[in-house]
């Protein structure tokens, strides 16, 4: 990415750079030889590594902003992206790349092909690294348009609604049943610029087949786009299953422990685009991070990153047992007189449940028992009878489950996503996405699941 012109006296920094690849290149390799809990554990801090930073067991937070270079060749052959360097942290730093080559290895556990990643300040910022490159216009007032279901995130939906679509003029196309293919099917043409679902989808649960999907967006040369911030890498790695890229708010379920915000882009190499120069596709985490990561500079701030490598540890047995405890709670309230209906994808009685049992599983749970097991997440979502007063009342009841907007916590946390996450879509965009207004939302968490359940059945006999 240097500038065309003599960079010989750089040789012998762009050697040393050469070496320091070859080095982390083959740490990743060796750790894409272990299993998802060592990768977890670990990521690629090595004990060079270890030793490199005076001993120090843990990843060290370099919470210092800009890196000091030898000499002016050192500085010109880093800035010119001729050699691993952070230089800045807006573009890079050390921290953050112990996260990023974690959450590499963490979603391409499985998958053949190379995978890279780059972090961002919040789940919002990665979903708009994520997308917004794809939306150039190559000639000025060409018509462009996305394919993308409805249900999902408030903030998502908003970005693509309004930052997108009534500031851009960019033509968003909303699949309203997921679960039908030939929805999809009918709305992508030669000027779609990339498809983009979450699986399941939050707060309503809703899951679409992975791989049917990611076939169409690929006869269409465009990258399939998947937001699995409830899932995680745990229970769901949507690159095995073809898509392209993948988006995570890390603030969620990868960090339980509530301490930081972030988001992160992970992508396989190769990515199939209409648009773009050769690096976008050839590895697009690493595009983003240094060109336009750097100009709209969403970075992630060290201290959250460690944060989040702390909890990314248990990262598999954390979604085991949450999961376990949804479903637990999700049957209690799919047989509850107060309930009308309840929303989570390993109930049989969802229609997702076919779609989810084939593609949500627990990470190399069949080397502890021999056979695949499902896991669904710890997400799922309720509406309470007698319509939104009686759904006001109960929420106002809870006595140890949290009423706020957050998921993925330890701790139980409830909302109604129509007056809080998805308040501002409006009506029209709630009915849209299937968020009616007695909708309760629930991130069921480490409690022991009767207690949980002995909250919502006071909260709902009241």
């Amino acid at each position: 990415m240097a500038e065309n012109h003599d960079v010989s006296h750089l040789q012998p920094y762009i050697d040393r750079g050469q070496q320091m690849a070859e080095s982390e290149a083959a740490q990743r390799q060796l750790m894409r030889r272990k299993r998802f809990d060592t990768i977890a554990v670990h990521g690629i801090y090595g004990l060079e590594a270890v030793m490199a930073n005076q001993g120090s067991i843990n990843e060290p937070a370099y919470l210092t902003p800009a890196q000091h270079f030898e000499n002016s060749d050192h500085m010109e052959t880093a800035l010119a992206y001729l050699m691993p360097a952070w230089a800045y942290s807006r573009i890079a730093n050390p921290t953050l790349h112990y996260l990023e080559e974690t959450l590499a290895l963490l979603e391409g556990y499985g998958f053949a092909g190379e995978v890279s990643c780059c972090t961002a300040s919040s789940g919002m910022a990665a979903i708009f690294l994520a997308t917004n490159p794809f939306l150039v216009e190559e000639q000025r007032g060409e018509s462009i348009n996305i394919v993308v279901s409805s249900r999902c995130y408030g903030g998502t939906f908003m970005l693509f609604s309004e930052r997108y679509a009534k500031e851009r003029g960019i033509d968003v196309r909303w699949v309203k049943d997921p679960l039908d293919l030939s929805e999809w099917q009918s709305l992508v043409d030669s000027q779609t610029r990339f498809l983009f679902g979450e699986m399941p989808s939050n707060p309503g649960l809703a899951v679409f087949d992975i791989e049917q999907v990611a076939d169409l967006a690929h006869q269409a040369g465009v990258p399939l786009i998947v937001d699995s911030t409830v899932a995680t890498p745990a229970l769901l790695r949507p690159l095995c299953f073809g898509a392209d890229i993948v988006v995570q708010s890390v603030s969620k379920s990868m960090n339980t422990g509530g301490l930081a915000i972030a988001g992160a882009v992970i992508a396989r190499h190769q990515i199939p685009s209409q648009v773009g120069p050769d690096e976008l596709k050839d590895n697009y985490a690493l595009y983003l991070k240094l060109l336009p990561g750097r100009d709209f500079g969403p970075s992630l701030s060290p201290f959250s990153a460690l944060m989040i490598l702390n909890d990314l540890r248990t990262l598999r047995s954390k979604l085991d047992r949450l999961s376990r405890n949804a479903m637990q709670v999700a049957s209690f309230l799919d047989q509850h007189a107060g309930v009308t209906a309840v929303s989570y994808p390993g109930l049989k009685n969802d229609p997702g449940y076919p779609v989810a049992s084939r593609l949500m599983t627990l990470v190399d749970a069949e080397e502890e028992s021999g056979q695949t097991v499902n896991r669904y997440g710890h997400l799922l979502s309720f509406r309470v009878a007698g319509g939104v007063a009686s759904t006001r009342r109960f929420f106002d009841r809870l006595q140890m489950i949290m009423r706020a907007t957050d998921l993925g916590r330890i701790k139980s946390i409830a909302t109604i996503p129509a007056i809080s996450t998805h308040q501002q879509q409006g009506d029209e965009g709630r009915s849209l996405a299937d968020i009616p207004p007695d909708l309760v939302r629930l991130n069921v968490g480490g409690e022991h699941p009767l207690d949980i359940i002995d909250d919502l059945e006071q909260a709902l006999q009241r």
